[in-house]
């Protein structure tokens, strides 16, 4: 008698919260209706991120006749990255530009993350554009709940200081603010150096009150968030070359007609060449902007920083897919 109880009020409690969530999502998109959509990113409106993001937007609204329009939310407006994972989970959010913060939520991407472990452009987009590429999003969509709909390209990381870096021992104790991705601290952490993850909108004023030392990311990101404003010394170390992904939230995907769906592939598709040319375009002539503005470029031996950071691969590949990690290697013909 217990047990049957116990089992109608288990029954009941299902119930009430599938009601509730029936009542509480967002109805399915009809085909006749205006679907407004929402995206957010965390940088200016003077990053490539924003110029993909309104290629983005002018795309989807030109493919469907003004029946998807999309709202660009730059400048953490929606929260940091995390936020805005958390936000496409929960349906609140419906795309977002992010990088290596989806490793939180999905581990195998953060292999992606690790400082050396590709040496080209070239090697990284063969490994996303391939077959372990479709299976990390897989992976994303999977644990995640988010969807990868296109990798754009960044650049390859370079690191900003309040002093030149002309080799590995510059970089011993240095407080380097890095993002919230274990694989960057772990590396870093080998390399010899503090790493001190920070949201990128406190990256700045971290930088303007000595809070942190130094910060890495590719040129555009750096033009773009006016860090040559707060540090002096830029040293291409070329660490990592750098992707973030145009996500949606599954959630808002799974309400969208067959047609929607297609306007919105299409138009990822074009915002996703739009910005990559940007990138390779544009990247020299903002270096040249700033160093115009006082930037000073320096070129260190980075064999011995590469073989401190490819020291940790393997361990901390142990603890997220070691399987992965050796078919990216073996891909890579090392």
């Amino acid at each position: 008698m217990f047990d049957t109880t116990v089992k109608m009020l288990k029954l009941a409690a299902f119930s009430a919260v599938s009601a509730f969530l029936v009542a509480t999502s967002p109805a399915p998109a009809l085909a006749q209706d205006v679907l407004n959509l929402k995206l957010g990113h965390i940088q200016s409106e003077q990053d490539l991120w924003h110029f993909g993001a309104q290629k983005f937007k002018e795309e989807l609204e030109k493919r469907s006749d003004g029946k998807i329009t999309l709202t660009i939310y730059p400048n953490s407006t929606l929260g940091g990255d995390r936020d805005l994972v958390e936000g496409m989970q929960m349906g609140t959010v419906d795309f977002g530009l992010i990088a290596g913060v989806l490793g939180n939520f999905a581990p195998s991407i953060q292999l992606l993350e690790l400082p050396y472990l590709f040496k080209s452009q070239d090697e990284f987009n063969k490994i996303v554009q391939g077959p372990i590429g479709e299976e990390i999003a897989a992976n994303v969509q999977q644990n995640a709940n988010v969807r990868i709909l296109n990798w754009w390209e960044r650049g390859s990381r370079q690191v900003t200081a309040n002093k030149p870096i002309t080799g590995i021992e510059d970089l011993k104790g240095l407080k380097i603010r890095v993002p919230e991705i274990p694989a960057m601290v772990t590396t870093w952490r080998a390399i010899g150096a503090n790493p001190t993850p920070m949201a990128w909108s406190e990256v700045y004023t971290g930088l303007e009150q000595h809070v942190i030392e130094a910060q890495e990311n590719p040129i555009p990101f750096i033009y773009g968030g006016r860090i040559n404003e707060v540090q002096k010394f830029l040293s291409f170390t070329n660490h990592k070359y750098e992707y973030v992904t145009l996500t949606m939230s599954d959630l808002r995907w799974n309400q969208l007609t067959p047609e929607q769906q297609t306007i919105i592939v299409e138009a990822g598709a074009a915002a996703t060449q739009a910005e990559n040319e940007a990138v390779r375009t544009q990247t020299g002539e903002m270096l040249k902007k700033m160093q115009d503005a006082g930037l000073q470029v320096s070129h260190p031996d980075t064999a011995p920083i590469a073989a401190a950071a490819i020291s940790a691969h393997e361990a901390f590949a142990a603890k997220v897919n070691p399987d992965l990690y050796n078919r990216i290697i073996k891909t890579l013909g090392r």
